[in-house]
């Protein structure tokens, strides 16, 4: 394990110093009318350029090809004079490595159908063809990255042809860092055109490549843990097929919106805002005082631009970090599920998320329900079951393998979720009881194991003969139960095998004196509130 501490320690300061790199070049980049208020991209929300409004003629909201070609050619000049991003390819593999093969060739008739099996049923492998009007559609989903521009397609899945839906590239590092030819996350609008359109009830696909996680395991895996504590994405896989060609397994993992909150709660109404990526680690909710426009620059609003809902998130922020510890409860409880997020704390720091709240206060999602409290979530997980990255964010420090410290963040101002729940005593307990849990329950081989080798089972053949995939199928194998090694683009290293983190991780926990020393907390895993699996088939 020493001789992995010391290669993931240099790894770390090496994607350290990539990252900031790339973030003062995006910084660079981004027109004065691209950044928004705020620092942009990873370091906050980021205004997309508005290119719909600008090129649409015909006035129907979305862009034909003849109007995309107009704005193709005006974000080529804006971008040759300095105005706008380099686009894809920029970093990463890049043009430094040469584009793969092409895919196998896939027809609707050549693939199994499941028209009656859940959108995220877990051993469902569905086919979704994709078809663009344009060959060259990889390069215009390129030149249309983070603007309001979605790509019109066909879209045939089950056997059934739907009405013209919108694509576009969707992520950061998982963007960047891949060059023309592989593999990246992809967002499909099924409501594009008809708006009432769904699929199994559900108007939107999230499909993600995988991004430094050879296995395809982590993103699911942490979702399918998290599900018992708390509402958190449901997750499976689905073969994607593009003009003809297949594309390999892409993770489906379902967005936050309407459908996520009327999954787990009574409505679907309330705010909801999702914290984007940012190494500055301000998305903490930490109080920024009464101006609305300070919070806007962190925190991207999802649901419709409300001030009252501004306001109320300001109110949470001021009473989490206004308030003294003994009188912290008692006047956060109408305001903010606690339970739930010592939870969702809990669940981060023993899965140790890369991403997440303890090292960088981001990539999590907020709802307010309709009563005015707020509920956290988890959003971003392909970085979890891994060791600690770093060396010394969010407080990390010089970290030995798994041990990431339960307590750490736990002293620092900008986490005040963290800090400031855990400075009252009857939390603080609760949070290590929720950790000496899930260390007990969850971090179990046993458990995970069984359901690691049906989800590889699954996909196997396809990622085996995937030209597209991101990592080798070697990676793919070994990577649970053996540590392995990342080649090439962003996160290149050796990483610990899933199998060695769960054991190492769990042991770790349990041993830990003030996780050994907390009363286990029983958790009644959360049931889905207004919209069953039968409600749900019937708007098929």
């Amino acid at each position: 394990m020493e001789g992995r501490f010391v290669w993931r320690t240099a790894c770390a300061a090496i994607a350290a110093l990539a990252l900031s790199v790339a973030i003062s070049s995006l910084a660079q980049e981004q027109p004065p009318r691209a950044r928004g208020g705020g620092p942009g991209g990873f370091g906050g929300v980021r205004e997309k350029p508005q290119l719909v409004k600008q090129f649409d003629k015909d006035g129907d909201k979305r862009l034909n090809l003849e109007e995309r070609k107009a704005a193709r050619e005006w974000l080529a000049k804006e971008r040759a004079e300095g105005r706008g991003m380099r686009g894809p390819g920029m970093r990463g593999r890049g043009p430094s490595q040469p584009p793969p093969p092409a895919g196998p060739k896939l027809s609707p008739a050549e693939v199994k159908n499941f028209p009656d099996a859940p959108l995220y049923d877990e051993l469902t492998l569905r086919t979704l063809f994709l078809e663009f009007e344009s060959p060259d559609w990889e390069k215009e989903l390129a030149d249309f990255y983070h603007t309001d521009v979605e790509v019109p397609a066909k879209m045939t899945i089950d056997g059934k042809s739907l009405s013209e839906v919108g694509v576009h590239f969707r992520g950061a590092s998982s963007f960047f860092t891949v060059g023309p030819g592989y593999k990246r996350s992809l967002s499909v609008s099924l409501n594009f055109v008809n708006k009432n359109q769904r699929l199994h009830g559900y108007r939107s696909l999230d499909l993600l490549n995988a991004h430094i996680d050879p296995t395809f395991l982590r993103s699911a895996l942490y979702n399918y843990v998290a599900r018992q504590y708390l509402p958190a994405p449901q997750a499976n896989y689905m073969r994607v097929v593009i003009n003809g060609e297949s594309w390999g397994v892409y993770i489906n993992s379902q967005e936050f919106n309407k459908e996520f909150i009327a999954d787990w709660f009574d409505s679907a109404k309330g705010a909801r805002w999702k914290v984007p990526g940012s190494p500055r680690a301000r998305g903490g909710l930490g109080y920024l005082g009464e101006d609305a426009a300070e919070y806007k620059r962190i925190y991207e609003i999802k649901s419709k631009d409300d001030p009252k809902a501004w306001t109320d998130l300001i109110r949470l922020c001021r009473v989490l970090n206004q308030t003294p510890p003994d009188k912290l409860e008692e006047a956060l409880t109408p305001l903010l599920e606690i339970d739930g997020a010592l939870k969702f704390l809990a669940l981060e720091n023993a899965f140790i998320n890369n991403d997440g709240y303890w090292i960088r206060t981001s990539d999590y999602s907020i709802y307010e329900d309709e009563k005015g409290r707020f509920h956290i979530f988890p959003h971003d997980a392909n970085e979890t079951f891994r060791e600690p990255e770093g060396p010394g964010w969010g407080g990390a420090g010089q970290v030995k393998g798994v041990e990431l410290d339960p307590l750490t963040g736990s002293n620092e101002a900008g986490k005040p979720l963290l800090s400031k729940l855990l400075a009252v005593p009857s939390l603080r307990a609760r949070y290590l009881g929720y950790l000496r849990t899930i260390a007990q329950d969850s971090l179990d081989w046993a458990k995970l194991g069984p359901v690691a080798e049906r989800w590889q089972a699954l996909i196997a053949d396809d990622v085996k003969a995937d030209t597209h995939k991101l990592y080798s199928f070697a990676s793919f194998k070994q990577g649970v139960n053996d540590d392995t090694v990342i080649e090439g683009g962003f996160g290149a290293g050796r990483t610990i095998g899933i199998k060695n983190f769960v054991q190492e991780r769990r042991a770790y926990l349990l041993n830990h004196p003030e996780v050994k020393q907390a009363t286990a907390m029983k958790v009644n895993p959360p049931t889905k509130a207004a919209l069953s699996s039968k409600k749900k088939q019937s708007k098929k």
